[in-house]
This record gives C-alpha cells, structure tokens and sequence, in this order.
C-alpha cells in the first residue's frame, strides 16, 4: 500500500525496515535513543512497569512488530478458557433466526438474519439457538409499535396465521401494544410500547422465571412455574402481524440495557476486544505524545488539536498499530463498542463539532492505513451503529443521547472522503438514513421528561357540546390564565431544545448537499441527487416493497429540514449571483417537465401519457421549446412501454457499429429529448445526456465518466457538471466521431467544458427554455432538482401523515369535553346520592389524568410538526407550487407536460395550513397571505375545466377544492377578487350543460354561492340535525352561508345575454333533478318493502347511502333552479324566448311531481322518515319542501304581473296540480284525511309555520299569499273549463288539448310534447318522418 502523506512505499502486512548493515543507527528523523523512548511510551508493557534503561532492549521499528505481538498475546490464554464455558445453551454460536425451518407464515428477513418484517397475518419465527440452563438475555428493538407478541417457545410449540408465540402451553410472550403478557391465557402486564423501544428479554431456567424490560426499566416477572426439565430448551421467538416490523440483538452488539449476572446468547469476541481495547490505548499514546526533534525529548500535546504532520517515525508507528487494529474494525461489536464509543468520547468535551478535528484526522489515518474494503466495512458499520443508537435511544428532557449521536454522524461526514462513500454506498442503499432526521413523538410522557419540562398542563375550552366551535369569546378566568401561561412556557423551553437537534440535522444535510468538495470526483451534491431520485423513485406509488419503504412520519422530518437546507443553499447562490431569484420567489421552470432532464417514472402528466403529449405536441416542442422529436423515436413507443426512461435493448443490440462508418444517422434512445444548439443550426440535432441524473448505461461507442472533473474544473454553481457528457452529431459519421473525441478530450482535462458548451454551459437542466422565461437562471440546477423532488415528496405521503396528527389535538378536544360534561354533572348531582356522586368523581379523574397525558404529547407534536416554523415551510411549498403552476400555464399547449402532483399539492398544501395547523397557528398570520389565496383562486378557477388536463382524479379534486374553497368566506372573497375575465370564464364553466360530464360537484358549487339568499335557506344544519352531534364541524358543508352577489351577478348577465346558454343549462338541470328525484322515489320504496317484512332485514348501508345522495341531490338541484328564477326570471316568462314556455311547463310538472310524493298524508315518504334509518339522517320534510316554495314564491309573487299570470297558468294546467299540496305547506292538512282518521295527540303535521328560526315572517306572508291566490285561480279555471273529448286531447300526454302539427306529416299533439320531443328527436312521434316544422293547431268550428 502506498503512503499518501510521507510518499513511503510499504506493506501494512510487514514494516521491518531493512537492517542492511550499511544502515545507520539514526533513522534520518529521530536518533535511536529518542525512538527507543518513544516507542516504549508508546507500546508500555502491560504492568505499566518500565525496565531499567541499562536492562531494557532497545526498541527500533525492526522489532517492533515482535514487542508488538508479545503485548498482544499476554492476555489471550486467560481469554481462551472462556470459550469453553457454553453450559446451558444449544445451537451455533451465531445466534441469527432461522429463516430455513423456524418460521410459519409470510416473513420478510433482512440479509444480517436479524431484522424481519410481517407481511402476512400473524407470521411466527423463532431463533436458530435454543438454551435450558442459566440466565440468558437478548433484545428486541421495536421499528413500529403494532401488534405484536416477543419471548420464548419450545421446539414443540407449533403456531399458524392465528396462533402465535405465546398461544401455546409452552411458548411465553409480551405484548406491549396491547400491554398484556400471553400463555394460552392472557393478563395485563407491563407497559405500551412505541417505535424506537427496546424491549429485553430475560429467561431464568434455575428459578424457572421469565421477565422482560422496556428500555432497560424492569417490568416485573411475567411468568413464574414455566416448564423444566429433559427435553425442554427455549427458543427467542416472535409473532408479528403485516408490516410490524423489528431487529433482534442476541449479543452481536453490545447490550444496550444489559442486566447483571444474565448472558447474552451469542457471546461477546472477548479476545478481540481485549486486543482492540489495547490498540486503541496505543493508538491514544500517539495522540497524546509528541517528538521535539529540536530538543531531542518526548512531549505532552494538546489531543484536540493533533495533527498528522508528515512524520515518518509517527506515521510508521501508527502503521504497525493498523496493522492489527484495521481487521478488527470490521466486527460490528468492535466498532460499536470500541471505536464508537472512543469517537464520542472526543467529542465530549463540548463545542462545535468543527473544534475537534482529530475526528477528522482520524479518518484521513483509517484511509490511509487500512485497505478500501476494510475502511468501507468500517464506516459502514460505524454509521449502523450511530443509527440505531439514535433511533433507539430513550428521549429525555434535554434530548442530550440523540445530540451526542448526531454530533458525531456530523463529524464523520464532514471528511470528504468518507462522505462520498457513505453516500454512493450506504446512506441510501443500506440504511433507512432519513431517520437521522426523524425526532420521534414520545408515547409515555413520564418517561421522556416531560412532566418536568412542561410540569402544568392546559386545554382549551372552545368547543359547544355539538362540536362546533364556540364562536363567543368566553371570559378567561384568573386560574386559566395562570395555566395558560405556564403551559405556554413549557412550550418554549421544549421548542428550544427540540431546535437544537432539528439544527443538527440541517447540518446533515448542508454536508451531504455540498457542491465545493476539494478533492477530485463527483460533488457529494450529485451523489444525493441521484440517491434522492432513486429514493423518491422506490416511495413513489407503493411501488418498493416494505423494506425500502419510508415511514410517512420519517418523511414529514425529512421534508422539514430539506426545505431549510435548500433555502439556506439558495439564498446563498443569490448571494453571489444577483440576478438569480431569491428562495422566496423560487419555482421549477417548465422546461424540466418536458426536456427529458429530470425522471417523473411512470407519473401522471396533466395531459395524459408522456409517449401521448410527445406524438400529439411535437409541432409545440419545436415551435416553442425548439425541442425536436424524432420520428423513429415516437413510433417504437407502444401502449405496452410507456416508461421514458427505458430504451428498447433489442434495438441496442441491433444498432449497427458500422453505420458510423458509412455515415448512417445514429440512432437516439426515446429517453432523450433532442434539443438544438441553437435557432441558427436547427439541422444539426443533439442529444444531450443530463449530468444531474445518469440514469443508464450508455451504449458502447457512448460510454463515458460523468462529474468526475477536478475541483479547478467544477465551478461553483454547476457550470460544469450540470452539462458536462456526450455530443453526438447525428448528420454524419465525421460529426459523430469529431464529437466523441471531443467529449474525450474534455475528460482528459485537454479541452475547458466551456469551450464545449459556449454560451449554454449555464442552462444544465434547462434546455428547451421557451420563450415565456426568463434567459437567466434563477438559481443552481442541482437545487432546481432537488426542489421537484421536496414537492413530489409532499404528495407521496407527507400529507397525509399531517392529517393523521391531527388525532391527538381532536383526542383532546373530546376528552376536554367529557371533563366539561363530567364536572357539569358533578355539580347537579343529589347530596343523597353518594354513589353517583364517587362514579362522577372517579371519571373526572381518569379523564383529568388523561387530559394532562394528551396535553404534554400535544405540546410534543405541535412543537415538531406544527410549529409556526413547519407552517412556514408548507406555506413557501405552496407559493413555489402557484407559481410552478403559472409559470407553466403561461407555456400553452406544453402545460399539459407538467406531473399531476404539483396541482395536488398547491391543493393538499392550503388544506393543510386550514386545517391542520389552527388553531395554535392562523394562516392568517403568514405574509402575503390574501394574494396567496387569490393566486390560488385564479388557478382552481381557470384548471378546474381545462381542457389541457385529461386527468379524472385531478379534475375531480380541483373541483372539489374550488367546491371548498366557496364554502368559507376568507378564500370566497379571494374567488371574488380575480380579473373580471377570470370569474366570467369561471361561471361560463360551471354554467355549461351537465350532460357528459361529473356535475355534482359543479352543482355544489353554485348552491354555496346561493345558500343564505334562498328562501329559509340560512341554516348550517338542518333543524331536525341540531340536537345530533356532526361527525365533524369543520366539513365544507357545515359552514355558516356566505353567498356571493358578485358571482350570482355574473350567473345572471351569462344566463340573459347568452341565448343559447340558458336551455341547455336549464334542461340538463331539470333532467338531472327528473333522474335523481325519481331513484330516490324507487330506493324508498324498496327501503320501505324491507322494513314492512315480518322477518327481521337489515337494509344493506350502501344502499341508505346512495338513497340520502339522490336526497340531497335532488334539493341542491331545486336549489339552484330557484337561484335561477330568482336571478333570471325572464328566461322562464319571457315567453319571446324561444324555450321560454317549453321550460315553465317542464318546471312545472317536476314540482308538481315533488309536492305529491312529499306531501301526500300518510304516504311513503312520511313513513321513510318516520322511521329515522342510520344513513338518511338528512331526508326530511323541511329542505326539500323549502326549496320546491322558494320556486313557486319567485315565480308567482316576486315577478311582476304577467309573469305571475303565466306561471299560475301553466302551474294550474299541469295535469298533476294539487292544491292540497300547497295547503299542506302552511299545515292543512286534506279534508278528506280529517275526516278518516281521528286526529291524534302526537300527530304533528308539517307545517314552515313551525321554522319561525329558519323563515322569516315576510316569507311566510308571501306563501299565505301565494296559497289563497291559487285557490282563488284554481276556482276561476275549474270554473271556467270546458269539458274536452278525448279525441281533442293530446294523444301523447292526454293532459292538454290538441294545439300543434307537424309537417309533412300533419300528425298532431299539444305544444308542450313536440317541443320537449324536439330538443332531442327530430323524428315525428308516430310515423318516425323527418320533422321539418310546426304550426298552430286550432281545431275548426263545429257546422
């Protein structure tokens, strides 16, 4: 091996020097007296008793390694007897589990044989060492907290998917997620346990006893009694359910919570410890004592501040200890117990990281004197360990263990070297290294510290017994402000302390995203480029199997401190480059959606499939982006390959090598977009391969290193790497061979990669610009790519994470509520009744007890989740994502390129900072807070109908976030504060016919934007609901009306001045409202037939679902009919408008049709509702009866008196007219119904008298109006009507007479069913002729 540092060439196997006889007796540095000194000071013998000088041998590196070997060897006889000593235990000494016979089910076991998954129903395996005499102990270490049953089994036990450790008679188990122990029968035992508890395992076979711990606390013997004797021996086992998840430790580590006079099952390498402890001591020696060559004597040095400075005689004296110690530092439990822990012990003594450096030169002496594989085994190790004992160490107050672990993580990574191993090799590959950035959510707060920390606990008070929160602001008292206040306080000191450790992390992270490595090869930036995309790659749609999944809680923290990195590394480039944006206006530029740059894999695209949007824009991608495909390429794409990323390996292979030669075009992968070097040489076609993502193998003739420049080179901002590869021409051989060599040239360093790239060296990620951007870069390709990655991030599970957290915060608010009922009840409760009284008393203490658990664990998460600082972060997110999303509208026809989830997330982001994060943080708050919104109203407003996005699911949420986003009065007013365009194209949109398209939702809108106008239409809840709890008060639906006169008024200039608009809306409406009324009438009726069986049925759930939806469907439907009668009266009685009367009439007979099946006494609907069916909670009289009156009021007194004169015509025409119907609205009830039954004391009948809180008293004027002008008109036309034959009436409807005929074919029928038939049929009813017109109809004058 060669020396780096003294350019000495020897072998670390053999260091005696030459002893030629013409060599001097002075080594060339120090003189053999002095090196005699010092080695002996080195290497003292092991009694520590220094020979005389005049006995002692003189010591010289020729029998150094001799004298080095006697140390060694001093101890190992007295360490050989030990291993003899196995009494009480079978099997190998390598305890692992047995993954070949020992297990039963569907198992996932890691590649140490120590770490297994569940991926079946409750899978059982056990270990491959079985013990039945003595004390032995092993761990446990818990990756997730589900269920799961951890002890001890024979070899007889046999388990299945059922049945686990435990179940059996002579298997014994400890739950702790359930907190209960098992042997065939189950007691309460121990405590709950959580994802990063070790659990120990402890048998006694002398005393036949069992116990285990949790986190080195004893949790008391679990069984006593348990089965002895011949042919008994105890298996480690354990049965796990799907996805729990653990790693075992039966002594290959070092016991975290080891317990006195219990083994371990696997022994500690005692021997090689001995020796490593010895080293290390050398080792130790060399630090602390120096050579003043000058003064010719031994000194005493500063350790933190030693250095290797050259000297041979230092460095060959440190080359004889690696001799030994580089193998042993490939055992993990040396590593971990020897080397680990000497690396913290530096580090002890306080300050920055960067104040001890012998860390650092440590890690220069491990890569200079241990072979490569030896320090990558190391380091390997090293960081495990680290890991682990970050994950599973105990929190406690001051968080001091996962600190001390993360100072230590950062001081490796901070040598280049190491850094770029670990990261092309094990941060990613082998460890789940996100936790480093995880800070886990204690599950016992007494454990972790945080009665002393937060030592008064406090709850708010807001909610009303409904659930919803209190709107009135309640007087604090004194003592609640006290609390308040004191909680608040221990608030702050654990934010403090949590920040500390979030800090370390982001220092983490600003080391492994460091782009100014001095030495040669690949930035470490690059490396987790790659990493990174391969990671998002494996997450991404549950596409990697459990093992390499990342837990969504570990991704939360990830996000968290990768944004703070990124913003700190983005301001910093802004810093040196002025033109450059700043983090706070970042975005992605459109051009990474398109180019072929960056791996989407296989996410949706706005537009559809990427091979799609490639065929169909090509035109656009020259024409905009002067990107052009090449047509071979479009067409090898097939429905069966639709990943970018991959090209076909048959037409590698067939890629003739000669065609080079001969001139032939070279053919381009279908991965590769084809940019031009610019608008003036379009024939000359490139394929530029992304440095930022290498992502395959190039072909033979292609093949080439990637970043791997030197640091004169690489530039700071990535002008080098971002472009430095391949230039294929593809016009002719001579291109095609100048360019290879060219490309060849560059990496030998003979030719500047400026002189390649010209003027485009800076655009990296950013070729095919389009015309819209700006020409300067907005900041370093590397950070644009890493902000598409914390984006798709958010979308993969971070959201939904943010959502679940949110439990613990509702948890409380229950609880705090049924305190509040309790301490209510206490204080009505009878003196005589004492029993009660200590009922009460004792609930109040369970959920006092509760309470003040809840509040510490909340204070916990809102400090690491939803802190104002994490909402901050969500926020930035949000606005890089709306101008993401402008940015790239501004492109066109290319929008459709950009990934689905950015959408989501600007959707996602906003919904969280609503709901999540109040009420402890306002979004409110946060700067820029009503642009914001408008800029978001904007977007939801324009996407929701765009034609660009093909997507169902995406158009489905943006209409339902625009659905939402109506529903409150903060984001209404942003819809409202968008261009005038904007909101006229917005309501044109929602106003479209709902034929052909999800309506639902486009409906619901429009309703929100009525609710509070309409007539009693300004509940939140429905009467009959108020005394039930909502499941949850802050649903869209739940919210107080806010209607919008300024989008109403738009409805009503759109519905007026387009003729055409008006029909086609109206009459998708009242088909919807015909469609949906009428399944709602059939569900009933089998609902009703169920219930009416002598037998006992149960009502299947999906059905009462589907029943309520067509329920409330047809209200809202009715709903926004009166918002139209109401905005717009003129387009049913301004019988001028061609489809005027056509559309009265069609009203008409639908609320006649409503009215009947409601109102009827008796009928089937009252006996549906009667019976109060979980499911159809919202059917009742009172909003659909409301909405059906709010109609016919607008229609028959609000309009002016031609109007109401048509109406009430073509009202009382209608053949199902029923003036009952309307009586029955006000309570009157039929005379004939009366007079049948006797009238019963708890028979109400419905009447809107009775919803004085709901109906104003001038609304109830106007039906009692409206009821005696029907009846005065209803008398008139009974009066007044002739009696009609039937050869005179319709022959279609026979409710009308005779009034129109077709031509040719002079067939006849009323006006009302030719012109309900022509809007969708122009064949004649009865001979199917071609209708070509129709004229009045007046039959002639009898003779």
């Amino acid at each position: 091996m060669t020396s780096r540092g003294a350019g000495t060439a020897f072998s670390r196997r053999n260091y005696r020097l030459s002893n030629e006889s013409e060599k001097p007796k002075v080594t060339g540095i120090v003189n053999s007296k002095l090196l005699n000194d010092y080695l002996h000071r080195i290497f003292p013998s092991a009694d520590g008793i220094q020979p005389a000088a005049a006995y002692r041998k003189p010591l010289t590196f020729q029998n150094l390694q001799e004298h080095l070997d006697k140390l060694l060897a001093e101890d190992s006889g007295a360490e050989d007897s030990r291993d003899q000593i196995l009494e009480g235990r079978l099997g190998p000494s390598t305890v692992v589990l047995d993954h070949i016979s020992g297990f039963e089910g569907l198992l996932l076991v890691d590649d140490d044989l120590l770490g297994v998954i569940g991926h079946s129903n409750f899978g059982s395996i056990r270990a491959t060492t079985c013990v039945y005499k003595g004390k032995w102990i092993y761990e446990v270490l818990i990756s997730s907290q589900g269920l799961m049953q951890i002890g001890w089994c024979t070899l007889n036990c046999r388990f299945n998917q059922e049945e686990g450790v435990g179940d059996t008679p002579d298997s014994y188990a400890y739950d702790g997620n359930r907190v209960r122990k098992w042997n065939v029968t189950t007691t309460n035992y121990g405590k709950s346990w959580a994802a990063g508890d070790i659990v120990s395992c402890l048998i006694d076979l002398d005393e036949g006893t069992i116990a285990f711990c949790l986190n080195g606390v004893s949790l008391g013997t679990a069984f006593d009694n348990i089965t002895r004797g011949a042919g008994m021996a105890y298996f480690p086992a354990i049965s796990l359910s799907f996805k729990e998840s653990v790693a075992f430790n039966f002594g290959s580590r070092p016991l975290r919570y080891p317990v006195e006079g219990y083994r371990p099952l696997q022994d500690p390498p005692s021997m090689d410890l001995v020796e490593a402890h010895k080293l290390l001591g050398y080792l130790k020696n060399v630090i602390h004592i120096g050579i003043d060559v000058l003064e010719g004597k031994l000194v005493e040095k500063d350790t933190s501040m030693w250095q290797l400075q050259g000297e041979p005689t230092v460095l060959i004296t440190l080359a004889h200890i690696f001799n030994h110690f580089a193998p042993l530092m490939c055992k993990v439990y040396l590593v971990e117990d020897v080397l680990m822990n000497f690396l913290l012990s530096i580090l002890e003594q306080g300050g920055a990281v960067e104040a001890h450096p012998l860390i650092q030169q440590l890690l220069d002496l491990m890569w200079l004197l241990m072979e490569d594989y030896e320090v990558h085994e190391c380091l390997k190790q090293l960081l495990m360990s680290l890991l682990r004992a970050y994950r599973f160490s105990p929190i406690i107050p001051d968080l001091g263990l996962q600190i001390h672990y993360l100072r230590l993580t950062i001081a490796v990574l901070k040598h280049e070297k190491s850094r770029k191993y670990l990261l092309n090799n094990v941060l990613f590959d082998i460890l789940r290294s996100v936790v480093f950035f995880y800070i886990k959510s204690p599950l016992r707060v007494e454990e972790a510290g945080l009665q002393e920390l937060i030592p008064t606990t406090w709850w708010p008070n807001r909610f009303t017994k409904e659930g919803k929160e209190s709107k009135e602001v309640k007087e604090e008292s004194a003592e609640e402000r006290l609390r308040r206040r004191a909680y608040d306080r221990g608030c702050q000191r654990l934010k403090k302390r949590i920040e500390v450790v979030e800090e370390l992390q982001v220092q983490i992270l600003k080391l492994l995203l460091n782009n100014k490595d001095r030495g040669g090869g690949e930035a470490s930036r690059y490396i987790f480029l790659n990493k990174f995309r391969k990671f998002l790659q494996e997450n991404a749609s549950n596409r990697g199997n459990l093992t390499v999944l990342c837990p969504p809680e570990y991704m939360v923290c990830f996000l968290h401190r990768l944004i703070s990195t990124l913003r700190c590394y983005w301001d910093g480039h802004k810093a040196k480059a002025p033109a450059a944006l700043n983090s706070e206006e970042a975005y992605v530029p459109p051009q990474l959606f398109y180019n072929g740059k960056v791996d989407y894999f296989d996410l949706q695209r706005l537009g559809g499939l990427l091979s799609h949007l490639k065929k169909t824009l090509k035109d656009d991608l020259a024409l905009k982006a002067n990107i052009l495909i090449d047509p071979a390429e479009l067409q090898a794409v097939t429905m069966d390959d639709l990943d970018e990323d991959e090209e076909s390996a048959t037409s590698t292979a067939q890629r003739p090598v000669a065609a080079l030669a001969i001139g032939g075009a070279l053919a381009r992968p279908s991965w590769l977009s084809s940019p031009t070097l610019g608008r003036a040489n379009r024939f000359l076609s490139t394929a530029a391969v992304s440095l930022m993502n290498p992502r395959r193998s190039l072909g033979t003739l292609e093949k080439m290193k990637a970043r791997t420049l030197s640091v004169e080179q690489r530039t700071e901002d990535d002008r080098a790497a971002g472009e430095l590869g391949c230039v294929r021409a593809l016009v002719t051989a001579a291109l095609v061979t100048a360019a290879l060599v060219l490309a060849q040239a560059v990496w030998a360093g003979e030719v500047s990669p400026e002189a390649v790239e010209g003027s485009h060296g800076n655009e990296g990620l950013l070729l095919g610009r389009p015309p819209e951007e700006p020409e300067q870069s907005i900041t370093e390709n590397s950070l644009l790519e890493i902000l598409d990655g914390i984006v798709m991030m958010y979308n993969l599970s971070v959201h939904q994470q943010l959502g679940k957290m949110v439990g613990v915060s509702d948890d409380v608010n229950e609880y705090a509520l049924a305190l509040k009922d309790t301490e209510e009840k206490i204080s009505r409760c009878p003196k005589r009744r004492r029993d009660i009284y200590e009922e009460l008393v004792k609930s109040q203490k369970v959920f006092s007890e509760k309470l003040n658990h809840l509040s510490r664990r909340l204070a916990w998460i809102n400090v690491t989740i939803y802190s104002k600082e994490k909402m901050q972060d969500i926020y930035w997110l949000l606005r890089v994502c709306i101008r993401t999303i402008e940015h790239g509208d501004r492109t066109g026809s290319l929008f459709a390129f950009m990934p689905e989830f950015y959408l989501s997330v600007a959707m996602n982001s906003y919904s969280a900072l609503k709901n999540y994060f109040s009420p402890v943080h306002s979004m409110e708050e946060l700067p820029g807070y009503e642009e914001t919104l408008t800029r978001l109203a904007a977007i939801l407003a324009k996407h929701f109908a765009d034609s660009r996005i093909v997507g169902t699911d995406i158009r489905d949420s943006l209409m339902q976030a625009l659905a939402s986003y109506v529903c409150y009065p903060h984001s209404l007013r942003a819809v409202e504060r968008i261009p005038e365009e904007q909101r006229i194209s917005m309501m044109r949109n929602l106003l479209a016919p709902y034929e052909q398209r999800p309506w639902a939702q486009t409906n619901w809108i429009l309703v929100r934007l009525w609710r509070g106008c309409g007539f009693g239409y300004r509940y939140t809840r429905l009467p009959h609901l108020l005394k039930t709890k909502p499941e949850d008060a802050n649903l869209p639906s739940l919210q107080k009306p806010c209607p919008s006169t300024l989008l109403q008024r738009h409805m009503a200039d759109l519905l007026c001045s387009d003729c055409d608009m008006a029909p086609s809306f109206l009459n998708s409406v009242l088909n919807q409202l015909n469609w949906a009324f009428s399944e709602f009438i059939g569900m009933i009726q089998e609902i009703q037939q169920a219930a009416e069986r002598l037998e006992r049925n149960f009502v299947d759930s999906r059905q009462l679902k589907v029943c309520a939806t067509c329920f409330d469907l047809s209200v809202s439907l009715l709903r926004v009919l009166e918002m139209t009668v109401t905005l717009a009266p003129e387009i049913f009685l301004d019988w001028s408008r061609p489809s005027s009367e056509l559309l009265l009439r069609r009203l008409a007979q639908l609320l006649n049709q409503v009215l009947n099946r409601v109102t009827a006494e008796r009928n089937l609907f009252d006996r549906v509702v009667n019976l109060r069916l979980p499911g159809l909670e919202s059917v009742d009289h009172y909003p659909i009866l409301v909405a059906v009156t709010g109609i016919l009021v607008r229609l028959l007194m609000d309009t002016d008196f031609q109007g109401a004169k048509r109406a009430t015509a073509v009202l009382l025409a209608d053949p199902c007219f029923q003036l009952c119907s309307i009586q029955y609205l006000l309570g009157h009830a039929e005379p004939s119904a009366v007079a049948a039954t006797p009238p019963s004391a708890d028979k109400r009948h419905f009447s809107l008298h009775t919803y004085t809180d709901y109906i104003s008293q001038e609304e109830l004027a106007k039906v009692e109006r409206m009821l005696g002008h029907l009846s005065e008109e209803s008398k008139q036309a009974a009066a007044s009507m002739l009696p009609t034959s039937e050869e005179d009436l319709c022959p279609i409807c026979y409710a009308h007479p005779i009034s129109a005929i077709f031509r040719p074919c002079s067939h006849k029928s009323c006006k009302a069913c030719i012109n309900q038939h022509l809007m969708n049929n122009k064949d004649c009813f009865f001979c199917k002729a071609t209708i070509t017109g129709v004229d009045d109809f007046t039959k002639p004058g009898s003779s």
